[in-house]
C-alpha cells in the first residue's frame, strides 16, 4: 500500500472530535509513509486532514473538479492538484490513484463515494481495502443498517465484510493493510443467504 484515499465532509460538523480524527488520519496516513489522496480542497474536514498530513511532512494529493475550484475551494499548499472536469472523474482518479479507501465522517457525498468503491469491490473491478473510521459512534446506524442487509438476505456475509471498521486511524490503517478480499461471488440465489 502506497497511497490511501480519504472521503470525508466539506464542512465540520457538530462535533470537535470529527475534525481531530481528521487531523489525526491526515497524520497517521503521513507518518506511515503514504500518500493521502483526497478532493483537494481547503475546507471542512477535508482541509483538516489535508492539513494533518502536510503538518506531518506528507505527500497530499488533491483531485478537484473545475466548478469547484472556481469557488476557490482548492487548498493552496497541496503536493499536488489535479483539476478535472466531473465529479466522475474525480471518483475515476481517486480509484487510479489510491491503495485503500478511508471514509470519515460526511454527508451525502461521502456516502455516495465509499458506496461506489464497495460496489466496484464486490463486483471484482479492485482487490482494495476500504473503511469507515467510527468516530464517536458517528457510523453506529449505518452499520446496524448494513448489518440489516445481510439479515433480510440482499448482502452476502462475506460481501459486508469486506468494510473494515474502526474507532481510530491507525487501527483502520492496521485493518486495511491486513485486508483480504473476499474469494465469494457478489450474487445470492434463493435459498442462499
Amino acid at each position: 500500500m502506497k497511497s490511501v484515499c480519504v472521503f470525508c465532509g466539506s464542512s465540520f460538523g457538530t462535533d470537535p472530535a470529527y475534525e481531530a480524527a481528521a487531523r489525526e488520519t491526515g497524520r497517521v496516513i503521513a507518518e506511515a509513509g503514504l500518500t493521502l489522496v483526497y478532493g483537494g480542497a481547503s475546507v471542512g474536514l477535508m482541509g483538516a486532514v489535508a492539513d494533518g498530513a502536510l503538518a506531518a511532512g506528507g505527500r497530499v494529493v488533491g483531485v478537484l473538479p473545475e466548478a469547484l475550484k472556481a469557488k476557490e475551494l482548492e487548498h493552496k499548499g497541496l503536493s499536488e492538484l489535479h483539476v478535472v472536469r466531473s465529479m466522475h472523474e474525480r471518483k475515476a482518479l481517486f480509484a487510479e490513484l489510491s491503495d485503500a479507501f478511508f471514509t470519515l465522517p460526511g454527508g451525502t457525498g461521502t456516502m455516495e463515494e465509499i458506496f461506489e468503491v464497495w460496489t466496484w469491490g464486490q463486483l471484482g473491478y479492485h482487490a482494495k481495502a476500504f473503511g469507515l473510521l467510527n468516530t464517536g459512534g458517528f457510523y453506529d446506524g449505518l452499520i446496524a443498517f448494513l448489518d440489516t442487509q445481510v439479515d433480510k438476505g440482499f448482502v452476502k456475509p462475506a460481501m459486508r465484510a469486506m468494510l473494515q471498521v474502526a474507532e481510530t486511524p491507525e487501527a483502520l490503517l492496521a485493518s486495511c493493510a491486513a485486508y483480504v478480499p473476499p474469494a465469494t461471488g457478489k450474487w445470492i440465489g434463493r435459498g442462499q443467504t
